[in-house]
């Protein structure tokens, strides 16, 4: 009689853990992975990023963190210096606390920025795909309006425009982004010029996808990337002009305040108390900054020839296993 073994054999396969490890290591990763990765090695793009985030966060908060009502006047404290009483930046001309207009006005400098981007870069889509997609007759229409639209002066039609029909938020968005589209377009037309001959294009007309389902479910979606960096620029270039039109008085209007509104009140105090103009430039200055910043990461992290960086530990420890192997 033959015994059975019931003890468990020593034959049998164990998962091996190092073979997953190294398998899942191999694995690609994800376009958004590799993105985040360059993207977060870049100090200036990930300064700006920090700075931007601040400044949203302090317009989404501005009445918990602003300790007065910036529409308050008070003509007993006015043109107080900063530090005096328990005004942080000091007070206007009509004693307004500067700090609380400043915390105020990002809502409508940052509003305005991302706005007119959003629309703009939606319009330049649009047009730019329509063109590059379909070509002929088409893109020669459109490619002449932008043509057009690029020889008219900019700053002419904006202060024509909001003389006529007024200074309202609504009609300052509008006239920006219709006079800052076309970039947007011209950019998206090129993307489409190469991507409508890829072959998976042609699989989507041979099972019989329409071309508003190619342009805006699978075109649209590889032209994103550039998209992003554009609008991402577009923010800065939008609180500029918002900025100036509101220094030349055909911004925003009282009651609400922007940091152009700012700078404007303050143009006739440049003798008496000169930082009234300095705290809305530098707030200017730094969210731009901080847009432009983050706008040139985005770009570079797209780059396929910008190699990611890797840490000195990281270096180290392959190192030191290659030396272990090496034994």
């Amino acid at each position: 009689m033959t015994e059975l073994n019931l003890e468990p054999s020593l034959s049998n396969p164990q998962p091996n853990t190092n073979s997953s490890k190294a398998a899942s290591a191999d694995r690609p990763q994800s376009t958004w992975v590799v993105f985040w990765r360059k993207f977060s090695h870049n100090k200036f793009a990930m300064s700006g990023l920090v700075v931007l985030v601040f400044f949203v966060l302090v317009a989404i908060f501005a009445r918990i963190i602003a300790p007065y009502d910036p529409t308050f006047i008070d003509l007993l404290n006015a043109n107080l210096r900063a530090g005096t009483g328990n005004h942080l930046l000091g007070t206007d001309e009509l004693g307004r606390d500067i700090f609380s207009r400043l915390i105020f006005s990002s809502r409508i400098s940052l509003q305005v920025g991302f706005a007119v981007a959003i629309v703009a870069v939606v319009i330049g889509s649009i047009v730019g795909a329509i063109s590059g997609y379909f070509g002929g007759i088409i893109d020669t229409i459109f490619m002449r309006i932008i043509d057009v639209m690029y020889s008219l002066p900019t700053l002419f039609i904006n202060i024509l425009v909001l003389a006529i029909f007024g200074s309202k938020f609504v009609y300052m968005i509008l006239i920006l982004s219709l006079t800052g589209w076309m970039g947007v377009a011209r950019l998206v037309r090129g993307v489409f010029l190469q991507l409508r001959e890829m072959q998976y294009v042609e699989a989507a007309k041979a099972i019989g996808v329409s071309n508003w389902g190619i342009i805006f479910r699978h075109l649209l979606r590889n032209a994103s990337f550039p998209i992003i960096v554009n609008a991402t620029l577009m923010v800065g270039s939008a609180i500029l002009s918002e900025s100036a039109l509101s220094f030349l008085g055909l911004g925003i209007q009282a009651p609400l305040t922007s940091w152009g509104v700012m700078l404007s009140n303050a143009q006739e105090f440049m003798l008496v108390d000169p930082l009234q103009a300095v705290y809305p430039g530098l707030c200017i200055l730094i969210v731009v900054l901080a847009v432009n910043f983050v706008g040139d990461g985005i770009r570079d992290a797209m780059d396929p020839r910008n190699k990611v960086m890797i840490s000195r530990r990281r270096l180290d420890k392959w190192r030191e296993d290659y030396y272990k192997s090496e034994i």
